[in-house]
């Protein structure tokens, strides 16, 4: 098993490497630990466990016009081992962007592309079927890929409407999962409710260390109901960075082969069962290298997961 120590040591010599050549950045060692993969119940199909997110940082760069960043962490979230990149229409560009810049590496294929329908103006409000599958029609010619591996309703958006629009796409064979996704506590009732009637082989939801409702009712019954798990906001957007700003990591997150404070959050949300991926958004390709080490090595047991949230409650 890897030593934090040399866990650190590889890390700062991935650091040089990116300096002087991004292509270099996982060569340093790395992937010394293989990358976790989880099975998502419906279909069997494993996908690693740490992915990559485009909303946040990743949008705002692909607005822009210097997208080299954005290139570079997709090349080191693949070669680190991860295939899961989630977006979404209302992500900026990023949709766009994402595919433009995969099919330049070659990476199209190696990707497990998750994007996101929901043309409803606001929570409550009627989607128009028409304008629901013109959207996702742009997000396959975007992504350049006639079939896509998840689609979900994006924040409940008018299930009644979009939901069944997504069932007559993956009958058809155009897309291999569909879920659907909230991050609003407002909707948690509505997600429950949604989980225990409809088949759905995804949610998509908040997560945190310091952001454990999901623990008590949406996260087991996942479980029951053989429905995998994609995780966003595992540091709770800036929240976590903001109380751990200056502090030291302990020397007990070794216990669980976390060398940095991302880690440290990201193994936490993966110990549970429950969870099949998790995905934050970066535009620094070394931050997407660090993540990906949250999916290598041990990860916290029940015992440890508690000395967690006390001592991140505690500072």
């Amino acid at each position: 098993m890897i030593s934090r120590r040399d866990y650190l040591k590889l890390s700062l010599a991935a650091g040089v490497a990116l300096a002087l050549d991004p292509r270099r950045l996982l060569a340093a060692g790395d992937q010394a630990l293989p990358l976790m993969t989880r099975a998502i119940p419906s279909s069997g199909q494993q996908i690693p466990v740490v992915g990559l997110g485009s909303s946040a940082t990743f949008a705002q760069v692909a607005r822009s016009e210097d997208v080299a960043a954005l290139r570079d962490v997709l090349r080191a979230l693949v070669e680190g081992g991860g295939s899961v990149f989630d977006t979404a229409p209302s992500y900026g560009a990023s949709e766009q962007v994402a595919g433009d810049l995969a099919a330049e590496l070659g990476l199209t294929g190696r990707i497990f592309w998750a994007t996101k329908v929901n043309v409803a103006r606001g929570p409550g409000a009627a989607a128009d079927a028409d304008e629901a599958r013109a959207q996702i029609d742009a997000s396959f010619g975007k992504l350049r890929k006639p079939v896509l591996d998840l689609i979900q309703v994006h924040n409940l958006g008018d299930l009644a409407t979009q939901l069944p629009i997504l069932r007559e796409i993956k009958d058809a064979g155009r897309i291999r999962h569909l879920g659907v996704t909230t991050t609003s506590a407002p909707q948690y009732e509505e997600l429950e409710a949604l989980m225990r009637r409809e088949p759905l082989d995804f949610i998509g939801i908040d997560y945190a260390i310091d952001n454990r409702v999901m623990e008590e009712r949406i996260l087991p019954l996942a479980r029951e109901r053989g429905i995998a798990v994609m995780v966003y906001l595992p540091f709770g957007r800036t929240r976590l960075w903001e109380k751990v700003r200056g502090k030291d990591l302990p020397d007990w997150a070794a216990e669980f082969d976390a060398a940095t404070w991302g880690q440290f959050f990201l193994k936490f949300v993966l110990a549970h069962p429950a969870v099949t991926v998790v995905t934050p958004a970066t535009s620094r390709p070394h931050h997407m290298v660090d993540n990906l080490g949250a999916g290598r090595g041990r990860l916290p047991d029940a015992a440890l997961r508690q000395r967690m949230i006390e001592h991140i409650a505690s500072l």
